[in-house]
Formats: C-alpha cells, structure tokens, sequence
C-alpha cells in the first residue's frame, strides 16, 4: 500500500514534474513565506524598541519596513520553492526575470514610502505657515521625486525583461515634448506654483495687493491662488500671472512708514507758519506708537504754502496707522485754531475788466 502510494506521487507528473516535487516545492514556497515573514515582524519589533529612543531615524525605517508587501513576499516564496525543482532552461531564465521583478517592486515600495516619510517630515520642519505637506511645493516634490522612483523601476524592469529601452526612452522624449507644448499654460502655473513655493512671495493669510486686486491669501494651489478680498468676494488668479505682476506684502511690514501733506492758506501770520513744524512734531510724539521723522515747509504752492510731514508707526496693523492719523488730525486743527492758521481751501479767481467805452458801444452795436 506504501509502495503504492509513494509510487504515486513518484511516478504521477506535471507538466513534466511529479507530484512529489511539487508538494516539496510548495513545502520548501511555505516555509519561506512563514520564515520570512516572521524575519520581517521581529526586525519591526526590534527597530520599534529602537525608535523610542533612537530618534527620527529608526521611526521612519520601522514605518518603511510597514510597506513590505504580502504578495510580493508569498510570490518570492514561490519562486524560492520553484528553484527546487528541476526546471527546462527556458523556464529557469524566466524564473531569474521574476526574481528581478519582484525585487524592483518591493524596493520601489519601500522607496516610496521613505520618500514620503521623509518629504513630510522636511516640510513639516522647514515649512512653516502655508508650507507644510499639502503646500504646493511638497506636492510637487512627492510628485516628481515617485515619478522619478517609479520610472527607473520601470524602465529597469523592462531591460531585464530583454525590452530594447533605448527607442522606447526616445519615443517618451519626443512624446514629453509633445505634451509640454500642449499644456504649456499648465505647466506654466505649476513652475508658477514651485517658485512661489520656494520663494515665498506670501503665505497663507497674507494680506497682498496685486495689481488693482487686494484680499488676504486663502490657498496657494498648483495652478492658482485664492485670495479673499476686502469686499468678501474670492478671487481666483492663476499663478502664473500672480509672480508675473509686482506683489505688494503688507503682512511682512515691520514698521509703516506715514508722509502726509497739507496746505495753509496765504493770509496765514508768519509767526503761525513757524510754528508749524514744532506743533506737527508735539502731535505726533503725543502718540505712544509714532516716532517723528521731519516735518518741513516744503514749498510754495499755487494755492497754499505746502507742508510735508514723515512719521513712523511702529506696528504695521493699518487700523492702528489710520486711529494715529486721526488723533495727529485732531490736534493740528485745535492747534492752529488757536495761533490763526488757517487750511488753505482751493480757490479759483475770476478777474473782470471793464472794457473800453470805444469796445463796449461796438459790443452794443453788434
């Protein structure tokens, strides 16, 4: 009976390979799977204990090695029990081309995700506000850095397999070139979108002026910029003609530099007029916020003799700058009350002339 069976599994083949084989090649395929994968757990296990202590390093390496795949280790498993067989020579070569493929992918996987890992954690260090990992220059640089990655996977694969990649990486040249100059607009907003992202022009928040359009920046996109104006309408502005235009940042103002001009009238004391400066000066060093910069006659105008005045608001908020301006105004206009000056008014001058008596009978003949 023994022998009968065992004659069996000996003498019953396929595909040219007994039953015997197969079963201790699918043996040999479980073990490697059960063996392997225990490896991997207990390397996790042990990088995790690590990584408590260890820093930033050992985190990321215990997350990467979370990225093995289950399918390509059982497939790996499979080939490792196939190798115990006794294959013809065409199926050994293409077994070997397996081999190769499977291991590109489980890299590229573990590459990916330590691409990912450590975009994150670059940006979310070095980014700041309106630069963290769904800012436009982490999403280009997750981008392009697993196109790349998945590329040369790809193409690697490819020659291993025997595929001329030569004409097949000319043929994507020319055909890139194609596409860029069809979506050449596009790819202009997302150049666009990189160098606001290094740059930094503005963030998040700010509050701009491009232009004839003002409001503070809401998203910053990979093809336009969302920025909420003062009169509560959203305006959508493609990035390209964002960094093509002057941007004015008043978020990034340190201090507001204020020059204001008035006017006193001619038939103003000359005494007054002197004294002028002096009480610009005293109106605005009476503000806690203000530092005095000048105040001059600046000159003689059609209308007016001509004041030029310069202050600093050392905090840049325009509520604070316009309550200043106000509480200066204020005190210039008791001020001059009080010595005579006066605020020059436009005027316009009609001069009438009496015409001749020989002009005027002609005008009444005519």
């Amino acid at each position: 009976m023994n022998d009968r069976i065992i004659e069996l599994f000996t003498d019953t083949t396929l595909f040219g390979i007994s039953i015997l084989n197969l079963l201790l090649a699918l043996g040999v395929a479980t073990l490697t799977f059960v063996a392997a994968r225990a490896a991997i757990s207990f390397v996790q296990r042990r990088v995790q204990r690590w990584s408590e202590h260890d820093g930033a390093f050992s985190q990321v390496l215990a997350k990467v090695l979370d990225g093995t795949s289950n399918a390509l280790l059982l497939l790996a498993s499979l080939l490792v029990g196939l190798g115990m067989l006794d294959l013809p020579e065409r199926w050994l070569a293409r077994v070997g081309s397996l081999w190769f493929v499977v291991a590109a992918l489980q890299i590229g996987l573990w590459a990916n995700r330590a691409i990912a890992l450590g975009l994150r954690r670059y940006f979310a260090r070095h980014g700041g506000d309106g630069l963290n990992q769904g800012s436009a220059l982490a999403t280009l640089s997750a981008w392009g850095a697993r196109v790349l990655l998945w590329s040369v996977v790809v193409l690697a694969m490819l020659s291993n397999l025997g595929v001329n990649i030569t004409a097949f990486v000319a043929s994507l040249g020319v055909g890139g070139i194609a596409v860029a100059l069809a979506v050449q607009n596009i790819l202009g907003d997302l150049f666009a979108s990189l160098s606001i992202a290094v740059d930094k022009p503005f963030e998040v928040g700010d509050f701009i002026v491009v232009g004839p359009l003002a409001g503070t920046v809401e998203h910053v996109g990979l093809k336009t910029t969302r920025i909420r104006s003062l009169g509560g309408e959203q305006i959508v502005m493609a990035n390209a003609s964002m960094i093509s235009n002057t941007i004015q940042n008043y978020k990034r103002l340190q201090e507001r530099r204020i020059v204001f001009e008035f006017g006193l009238s001619y038939d103003t004391p000359t005494d007054a007029v002197k004294k002028a400066p002096g009480i610009i000066e005293e109106a605005i060093k009476a503000q806690g916020q203000a530092r005095f910069d000048r105040a001059h006659l600046r000159g003689f105008g059609k209308e007016a003799l001509e004041f030029e005045c310069v202050y600093i608001v050392k905090d840049p908020g325009y509520n604070l700058y316009m309550d200043i301006q106000q509480a200066i105004n204020f005190h210039l206009l008791e001020r001059f009350s009080r010595i005579g000056a006066k605020f020059a008014v436009p005027v316009r001058a009609i001069k009438v002339t009496a015409l001749p008596q020989q002009d005027m009978l002609r005008f009444k003949e005519a």
